[in-house]
């Protein structure tokens, strides 16, 4: 992957977040309070793989469009079930042709400007008024393709084609991820919060624990605070597992399942969470009878949107009775509580005399994501 420049940020305060384990600081304040910094990071982080969603969004024959930063995507899929993805401007005078965040069944893709239509393949099907036109060759002018990746059952695309291989880019999160058989659940609710905190702060708070005893006490029941350990694998994520405590069959208010375990999970992970950080916008929670899914769109340097899902089995959820409020009120609770740390550790930052502070013994998941991004920001 070729080089990148760096982050308009302070080397020397990179150097400390890069720094080993024990000596190195968190990222400097500018990284979570100015536009120039969000603006590199969406043409140089937000620019190759990431996350638009579930794929099941878009049934065959649909379409859905999506902000990727300063431009939408549109994502097909054919009445065959073929996912493709292009760049959200109609060929003629670039209008969207789906407003971003929206989606349609239709037989054919028509510009809502001068209904310029097209396939779900992208090719262009006609144009009014252009049937005289001299040298209007239609196959010249299909949709511009934007590079498309389903991986159990999550939408990611490559906006500037240049990213790396998809294969490497996920690495040994794969082998993790695939027991739970993602693709084949269902989402069965899904909530959107609007959070004022920069988006690096949300996956800081979500790549430890070291604060759950004092704003999780309902987790803490559920979950001891100290357990379970932060992993180091390649692939573009960052991650780790807590244990459930005994007795405890999943993440609830009481510890109780309303579903039933994942049919391929082994011991250990029927008897563990798995936290995982997609970068740069996807955090995965894997529990032994559902999955729960953040995506983070940053708005701006101190706004994310978060949309968080909750899946389980195909069958579990079409069970006469079966009620996923077992997992969302949990989470919810447990969200918000979080969100309300989030902001606050915002505001705090905007304190002109902030400085970036050590990292605890028990904040190495925080030291693997903040040490990825200070390489990231220094170009390497």
């Amino acid at each position: 992957m070729s080089s990148i420049p760096p982050a308009p940020l302070d080397a020397a305060q990179l150097a400390l977040a890069a720094a080993p384990f024990g000596s190195s600081r968190m990222l400097p304040r500018a990284a979570y309070l100015s536009d120039d910094v969000l603006a590199w990071e969406r043409e140089h982080l937000f620019s190759g793989w990431m996350c638009l969603g579930r794929s099941a969004e878009i049934k065959p024959g649909g379409l859905r469009a999506e902000s990727v930063g300063d431009y939408g995507v549109l994502l097909t899929r054919d009445p065959e079930g073929e996912l493709r993805a292009f760049e959200n401007a109609c060929r003629h005078r670039g209008h969207e042709l789906l407003p971003c965040g929206g989606s349609s069944d239709a037989k054919a893709i028509v510009c809502p400007y001068h209904a310029w239509s097209y396939r779900h393949d992208g090719s262009l099907i006609g144009a009014p008024h252009f049937k005289e036109v001299e040298k209007f060759d239609k196959s010249t002018l299909g949709l511009k393709s934007v590079r498309v990746q389903e991986w159990h059952g999550w939408v990611f695309v490559d906006r500037t084609g240049a990213a790396e291989d998809f294969t490497s880019y996920i690495g040994e999160l794969e082998g993790i991820v695939a027991p739970y058989d993602a693709g084949t659940l269902v989402t069965a609710e899904t909530h959107t919060y609007e959070v004022a905190a920069n988006w690096k702060v949300i996956v800081e708070n979500y790549q430890e624990c070291y604060h759950c005893s004092m704003i999780h006490p309902e987790l803490c029941r559920v979950s001891p605070p100290t357990s379970g350990e932060n992993v180091e694998l390649p692939g573009n994520w960052v991650g780790g597992w807590m244990d459930l405590r005994q007795g405890a069959e999943t993440m609830s208010l009481d510890g109780r399942s309303g579903g039933v375990a994942m049919a391929r999970l082994d011991e250990h992970e029927l008897s563990t969470v798995m936290y995982v950080a997609v970068l740069p916008n996807l955090l995965i929670s894997l529990h032994p009878d559902y999955v729960m899914t953040h995506q983070l769109v940053p708005l701006s340097p101190g706004t994310t949107r978060i949309t968080c899902s909750w899946a389980f089995p195909a069958d579990v959820a079409a069970a006469e009775g079966f009620s996923p409020a077992y997992a969302v009120d949990f989470w919810d609770l447990t969200n918000r509580q979080d969100w309300s740390a989030c902001e606050s550790v915002q505001r705090g930052m905007a304190a002109p005399h902030y400085e970036a502070g050590p990292l605890a013994p028990d904040e190495d998941g925080v030291y693997h994501f903040v040490s990825k991004m200070a390489r990231a920001y220094q170009g390497s």
